[in-house]
């Protein structure tokens, strides 16, 4: 099993690295409050505008910096002064050294350092990076930025997509960007080589849950922007397939008798995104032999 995957996800690697970043086009949506989301390729992009500047969720590829930074400028002449990373993978972390020009990148210390190391993912590798691509401010539980007139939260959960996550809260304008932590009506990519664990995702889920308001407006890292009803729902669904891939387990089932009977068929819905029903249940089966 391991291998097969391996070979699938070297594939997918080559395939990403060789990706057009000359046809990406940013799009920017305003939020609520001070907070807009930019898509284009790889995380989506978190960005509060105000009197004090600019501060980014994310800045996804390093040959993306230059269009973030144009689609910026259409929204505010202000520079950008904070960059918070919610973890170390390069769809998130790319563009670190071009905006650290005028930016502090700040993250958990683990994603500082996973970069330096740089690794294999199960979509890409990325290579070692240093100097000002690397995060100047560390934390290992969180802290609070004030900027723009409100508390910005950036809280470590514990694992889940990887072991250096943060999920960012916008207090006043209501919005929390979930990074990687949440793949939007998707089946994720749970990383588990950096540490991750689908498992302890669902425990993560349930801190964040717990804390924000149930009319928050949700950033995933990937897919639309949605409320706190569909990161519920993401929730259990993460719980229930937790669920059944080890009933199935216990029941002596390998992964491939568990493919072949179709056990996640409930949940094909969740397959819209690069992980589909298969890898998934073999990412689960995987993480829950671990413990």
């Amino acid at each position: 099993m391991r291998r097969l995957l391996c070979l699938l996800l070297l594939a997918t690697a080559a395939a990403a690295q060789e990706r057009d970043f000359t046809k990406v086009e940013i799009k920017a949506e305003k939020v609520a409050g001070n907070v807009y989301v930019l898509f284009g390729s790889g995380g989506n992009i978190g960005a509060t505008i105000g009197e004090d500047g600019i501060a980014l969720i994310d800045d996804q590829f390093a040959p993306l910096a230059p269009k973030i930074k144009a689609a910026l400028k259409q929204l505010s002449p202000a520079p950008v002064r904070f960059v918070i990373n919610t973890h170390w993978h390069g769809d998130h972390t790319g563009g670190n050294a071009q905006f650290a020009e005028t930016a502090a990148i700040l993250a958990h210390a683990n994603v500082r350092k996973r970069l330096i190391t740089g690794g294999k993912t199960a979509f890409i590798e990325f290579p070692p990076v240093s100097g000002k691509a690397l995060p100047a401010v560390t934390f290992e539980e969180g802290l609070s930025l004030w900027w723009n007139g409100e508390e910005i939260r950036a809280i470590h959960p514990g694992l889940g997509h990887t072991d250096g996550d943060t999920v960012i809260w916008f207090t006043k304008s209501n919005v929390v960007h979930m990074g990687d932590d949440y793949f939007a009506g998707m089946f994720p990519f749970v990383d588990l080589a950096s540490g991750g664990s689908v498992v302890k995702l669902v425990h993560s889920l349930d801190l964040i849950l717990g804390q924000i308001p149930p009319d928050a407006k949700i950033i995933p890292g990937h897919g639309p922007v949605t409320g706190v009803a569909e990161l519920r729902k993401y929730r259990t669904m993460l719980d229930d397939v937790v669920a059944t891939v080890k009933k199935a387990l216990a029941a002596g089932k390998t992964v491939e008798q568990m493919k072949q009977e179709k056990i996640l068929a409930p949940w094909d819905d969740w397959s819209k995104g690069f992980v589909k029903a298969d890898m998934f249940l073999g990412v689960v089966a995987e993480d829950l032999a671990k413990k």
